[in-house]
């Protein structure tokens, strides 16, 4: 049934091909079955890499739970921890958005990156359980005595050598972020690209760039552990 889902929701992407956000009959029961407005009007979204590894984002489409489609041809920069070095450090909020927003949680989320390490495009599908919803409309416990409100309002995709992605739910007191667990998260290149292949910003190729070969020198690939 989810791989049935899954699969319903790629074929709706692939065939989609506009701009902004409008209105499709997709929804699952959950979603459906409750209100998942958000107390804070949106929530934002970023992508990060590790020190001395950088990828790019291309693309990226997202399906509320209202079964609106947001599709993202221009997004905002990919930063990177200079933290997470040889493993994660624990995810933070890295400032504002000035396209990469959405009003209600996410039913599902595909984007198309470039790893400049890895010198390939990768597809990165992920299914979100209503526990991540909820989450999204809960307020952070905080050690004020709650005195604030403060919210998990903005995601971050962790993007790894291998093709390894992490998500998580960074609040503003740089607590230990909760990482997500979704119901699917695939990750694809190649031959098995669907919607990302050809989006790319490289379409030239890969250039090697000194600073991270001088990073790499006398590391293993894939230079850390990014599980």
């Amino acid at each position: 049934m989810k791989l049935r889902k899954t699969l319903i929701v790629t074929l709706l992407f692939a065939a989609a091909g506009c701009s902004g956000p409008k209105t499709y009959p997709l929804q699952s029961k959950q979603a459906a079955s409750g209100d998942w407005t958000l107390p804070y009007g949106e929530w934002v979204f970023s992508f990060e890499t590790p020190a001395n590894l950088p990828a790019q984002v291309s693309h990226a489409r997202v399906i509320d739970t209202d079964g609106y489609l947001y599709t993202f041809n221009t997004l905002d920069s990919t930063g990177e921890d200079p933290d997470s070095v040889g493993k994660w450090a624990n995810m933070r909020r890295n400032g504002g958005a000035n396209f990469n927003k959405v009003k209600k949680p996410p039913q599902y989320m595909v984007f198309c990156w470039d790893s400049l390490i890895d010198k390939k495009t990768y597809e990165t599908s992920v299914v979100f359980s209503p526990e991540t919803w909820q989450r999204m409309k809960t307020p952070v416990a905080q050690s004020d005595g709650g005195r604030h409100s403060d919210w998990y309002d903005f995601m971050v995709f962790g993007l790894a050598p291998e093709g390894k992605v992490r998500i998580g739910l960074p609040d503003t007191a740089n607590y230990p972020t909760p990482l997500i667990k979704p119901i699917n998260l695939q990750t694809r290149s190649g031959a098995d690209l669907t919607l990302c292949k050809g989006k790319t910003r490289h379409p030239d190729g890969y250039d090697d760039i000194e600073s991270i070969q001088n990073f790499i020198k006398g590391k293993t690939y894939p230079y850390g552990d990014w599980d």
